[in-house]
């Protein structure tokens, strides 16, 4: 079973979706003229102000359902396993992958806007299974994408953040005397699978609370939890960076040096720091996976780029702070492992014995602050992930109801609502190798599906971006007639001429 896991997994990250990634990032950004530089102010204006609506949520609400998908494990442990497997330079080519990232981000998020609809319910739904549908007229590819979502979004990647809620619950638990060294057995399990399980069902209850009561619910607390859990974890990596200032300029160092393989130590990684600072940045930001777009299209905007705008500035917001932040808590106290290429000794061990993962930044934190690192870092993986499962739930809600049309068909919804809650607690006692290998390959098919899409597609956001910049310059708050602009299959964007 490993062997096919791990064979899928090659096959679909490939170094072909590494340059994919790439490549489309700095076309876009060509394309865009690189809006996510000149248009950075625009995009702070707007994530602050925003409507709602029966249909739909605000601009901020939106942002902050699509941060609660970006914003998961993948800045944690994703960034740690970055540096293991990669080494320091991996976090620059990371850096890229945001920069040119946010350009992608407003292409899919802009389409999603652009081709969304009203479901059986008068709610806004959309995302790439619609605007591959009502842009390209394939169908098939967008069902294609909508099933590939619902069973990566709703059953392969919600295990990754349970597992790793789990596994950092036990960690705390295990090094207190409430839980001792966990061994021996509970309840016919090993005691530190017993654990996970309890740990599992109950973040399963949790769930079920918010997901059962539909978007808004999803909504409203997303825009509540997400700017405090993200705030938290930025201001302890700040406190950990002041605690160490003498090792920062050190840290920047070896983060450029590293990335273009002029290291001493990890010379050799050049190619590994490329591949795994994309890969760990595409799942951490989740650019061109075709996540975001799912979110965006549920605001309501009088412009579908103004939801661009904000998507791209998550994209900012995820890498440059929250996975940035990772990093600096990890480099500048030490406390990583570097694995050699091929295997062998370690290039670097500066944890003993800890494998790559929320071991990394919980040894950070501990190193600075006694009795804080584990339950720390175990509480802000706990936010991290339950609101990425959230947002995986929403994702695969979404592309049922494409799939479903204008029917109104509860069962299915019912069916997916148990199957991603029996998901997360059977993810959260599996081994952590599968869960990861597991949530790359559902990462990787949306990613394929989704890049290729959105390069076919790209002109309507493009002519969006243009006529958004027009309006503005001539001293209006934008307003889209999709007519106009020579767009069809936009219902939603035609402009009452009364």
């Amino acid at each position: 079973m490993d062997a096919i896991i791990g064979a899928i997994n090659d096959l679909v990250w490939s170094r072909a979706l590494i340059v994919l990634c790439l490549g489309a990032g700095l076309y876009f950004s060509i394309r865009t003229r690189f809006m996510q530089v000149r248009a950075l102010p625009e995009m702070l204006r707007l994530t602050i102000r925003g409507q709602k609506s029966e249909a739909g949520v605000s601009s901020f609400q939106a942002l902050a359902m699509s941060l609660s998908g970006r914003i998961g494990i993948g800045n944690i442990a994703g960034v740690a396993t970055a540096i293991a497997v990669g080494g320091p330079g991996s976090i620059f080519w990371m850096w890229v992958m945001g920069f040119l990232g946010a350009s992608t981000s407003y292409i899919e998020s802009t389409l999603a806007q652009i081709y969304k609809v009203k479901d059986a319910d008068g709610r806004y739904r959309g995302g790439p299974a619609y605007y591959i549908e009502k842009a390209m007229g394939l169908k098939w590819y967008a069902m294609t994408f909508a099933i590939a979502t619902i069973i990566a979004a709703g059953f392969l990647m919600p295990g990754v953040q349970a597992n790793a809620i789990a596994d950092s619950a036990a960690n705390v638990c295990a090094g207190s005397s409430l839980c001792g060294a966990m061994d021996g057995q509970w309840f016919g399990l090993p005691a530190r699978d017993a654990f996970k399980l309890g740990v599992g069902i109950l973040v399963a209850i949790m769930l079920a609370a918010i997901i059962f009561g539909g978007v808004k619910r999803i909504a409203n607390f997303a825009e509540v939890v997400v700017p405090f859990m993200a705030g938290g974890f930025i201001l302890m990596a700040l406190t950990v960076m002041v605690l160490n200032v003498e090792r920062v300029p050190e840290m920047f160092s070896i983060i450029f040096r590293s990335a273009f393989g002029a290291h001493a130590a990890f010379g050799a990684m050049f190619g590994l720091a490329v591949e795994w600072g994309v890969k760990r940045g595409i799942y951490a930001n989740e650019a061109g996976q075709g996540t975001g777009p799912h979110a965006a299209a549920a605001a309501e905007v009088s412009h579908p780029a103004k939801q661009g705008y904000v998507q791209a500035f998550a994209i900012y917001f995820d890498t440059m702070l929250v996975c940035t932040s990772t990093a600096f808590l990890i480099l500048a106290t030490g406390k990583y492992n570097v694995h050699a290429p091929g295997g062998g000794a370690a290039l670097y061990e500066g944890v003993p014995g800890v494998e790559e993962g929320p071991g990394f930044a919980q040894a950070a934190v501990e190193s600075v602050l006694p009795g804080w690192g584990s339950g720390f870092v175990a509480m802000a993986l706990f936010f991290f992930a339950f609101t990425t499962i959230m947002a995986y739930y929403y994702m695969a809600e979404t592309n049922l109801s494409y799939l479903n049309g204008d029917r109104h068909r509860p069962l299915p919804v019912l069916l997916l609502r148990l199957g991603i809650v029996a998901m997360v607690i059977f993810g959260a006692f599996r081994n952590a190798q599968h869960a990861w290998a597991l949530g790359d390959i559902g990462v990787g098919l949306m990613a394929w599906l989704n890049i290729i899409a959105i390069l076919i597609l790209q002109k309507p956001a493009l002519i969006a971006l243009k006529d958004y910049e027009a309006q503005k310059k001539a001293g209006k708050d934008p307003v889209f007639d999709a007519e106009a602009a020579g767009l069809r299959n936009t219902s939603l964007w035609k402009r009452d001429k009364t």
